[in-house]
Parts: C-alpha cells; sequence; structure tokens
C-alpha cells in the first residue's frame, strides 16, 4: 500500500507534538487534578526528582465524568522501594474514594536514571516526552530528543508483545469466573492490541493519535483482513466486555499473530534487565 502522507499529531517538521496539557484538563476534572498535585508533593516530596505528570484521557481533555480514570508518572531520585509503591496506592486510594468524577487512579514510579537511560530513550523517555503533561516539578522533556514516527520508535514501544502473551494467558486462567474479574482484563488487553497494530503501522501512516478508533481505523488501511477485529479491540477498550471467548481469541488468535507480524516489520524491542 502507498504511503498515506499523514500529518496528524506532527509539528512542521514531522516530530510527535506532546498530546496533552493542563489547559486541556476539562473543567470537571481541575478539582481532582489540583488535589493530586497537591498531595503528590506532601507524599513524595524530596523524594521526586523530575517531577510528576499525568497523561490519559483528563490530559488530552478527552475523559469522561465517572468513566475515565486518573493516570500520574512520578520521576523520582532511586529506584521505586516497596515503601515508595505503598504509598502510591494509598494516595492512589484517597483520590478514587473522594472524587467520583474519576473511575480508578494508576501511578506509575520509575527512577530519573532509568526515564533519561539510554535504554528508555525511545520508551519510557518518548513516553515521558510526548504523552505526559508536567504537574510538578521539573519537565524532564527538556533532557530528552524529538521523535519521529519511525520504525526504532515502533520496535521499543510495542515490539514485546511476544513476551507479554505468556502473561496474559496465566492471567486469564487464574481470573475468577466472573464478568466482572474478566471486564478489566479485556479493557486492558484490547488497549494494548489496538496501540500496537497502531504501531505495527504509523511509520507508514506517519502521524501520531491516542484515540483507540483512529489507531484501529489505521491499522484496518493496511490490514484489512484484521480490520474488523481491531475495530472490535478499539470499542472494547472503552467499553469492556465479561466474554472469554474475547480474552481467549486475544491470547491464541490476534494477539499471536500480532506479534509475530511486528517482529517481522519491526523486530523485537531491546532486552531489559
Amino acid at each position: 500500500m502507498a504511503e498515506q502522507g499523514h500529518l496528524r499529531g506532527l509539528d512542521a517538521q514531522g516530530y510527535i507534538e506532546r498530546e496533552g496539557s493542563l489547559a486541556r484538563v476539562p473543567d470537571a476534572f481541575q478539582a481532582v487534578v489540583a488535589a493530586a498535585r497537591e498531595r503528590v508533593q506532601d507524599v513524595f516530596g524530596a523524594r521526586l526528582d523530575g517531577g510528576a505528570y499525568l497523561y490519559g484521557s483528563i490530559p488530552r481533555g478527552t475523559a469522561r465524568v465517572g468513566r475515565s480514570d486518573l493516570d500520574l508518572l512520578l520521576s523520582l531520585r532511586e529506584e521505586p522501594t516497596g515503601t515508595d509503591h505503598a504509598d502510591a496506592r494509598a494516595l492512589e486510594a484517597a483520590l478514587d474514594e473522594e472524587f467520583t468524577e474519576i473511575d480508578g487512579v494508576g501511578t506509575l514510579l520509575f527512577s530519573r536514571t532509568r526515564l533519561l537511560s539510554d535504554l528508555e530513550t525511545h520508551d519510557l523517555g518518548w513516553f515521558v516526552a510526548c504523552l505526559c503533561t508536567p504537574l510538578l516539578g521539573e519537565d524532564l522533556a527538556g533532557h530528552l530528543p524529538r521523535y519521529r514516527p519511525g520504525t526504532l520508535l515502533a520496535r521499543e514501544t510495542n515490539g514485546d508483545l511476544a513476551l507479554l502473551l505468556p502473561r496474559w494467558r496465566e492471567r486469564i486462567a487464574t481470573a475468577a469466573d466472573t464478568d466482572a474479574a474478566r471486564r478489566p482484563l479485556v479493557r486492558s488487553m484490547s488497549r494494548h492490541l489496538v496501540r500496537t497494530g497502531f504501531t505495527l503501522v504509523m511509520p507508514r501512516w506517519n502521524g501520531w493519535t491516542s484515540d483507540l478508533g483512529e489507531m484501529a481505523e489505521a491499522f484496518g488501511a493496511y490490514y484489512p483482513r484484521r480490520a474488523a477485529e481491531m475495530r472490535d479491540a478499539a470499542v472494547r477498550g472503552y467499553e469492556p466486555t465479561g466474554d472469554p471467548a474475547v480474552l481467549r481469541s486475544y491470547a491464541d488468535d490476534l494477539g499471536p499473530w500480532l506479534a509475530g507480524e511486528y517482529t517481522r516489520v519491526h523486530g523485537i524491542k531491546a532486552p531489559r534487565p
């Protein structure tokens, strides 16, 4: 298929633009964002080095009241410890209980050293520079390069699906036999598959988007035989089902096919310690 020449999500020089900003936070979420800023500072304080970030639908301005979660990333002076993770879980629980506007809170913890390491330049580094919105402290994007939607970025962001599939199968096998237990798995795996499908074609599509529907459509333009599956996965990423057949199809069909095609096109992500 011919190159489509998309420029969505890119600046005039063809670099991926940072997708979120505090100015885009909807009014309904302003209070929870302000509380998150204050409490991160109170709880982590001197442990921060590189600050705190928002990512996801809230800083993109697409969050839905009562349906969207609050996503945070914290850059720490040292590698995160058990105490750090426990403090983050407590902070998440407090915010989730107080603010009905959000449906859960998730916090990623990394050391500044790891975020700025050569190994993570085109994975976590790119994530911070392009997908995270500064909330508190120093913005590490100033220490990172500009990014184009090329094969190196594709490989280092999502070139590890084959390694994840055994873990997915284990999680599916050990989940309780209820729709309530399966829906979070369907949601997370659907989103991962759609994002992986998108980054598979991203260099040819030549652009960036975080909208699952747009990602699925971009993928389908290059892989029409799998387009319907990816569109369905995009829908489930927002409105997950508890159908066990969906999880089996992800782990035994769409996932393995996508992992193999990704390796063929872009190679395998550099191993992490």
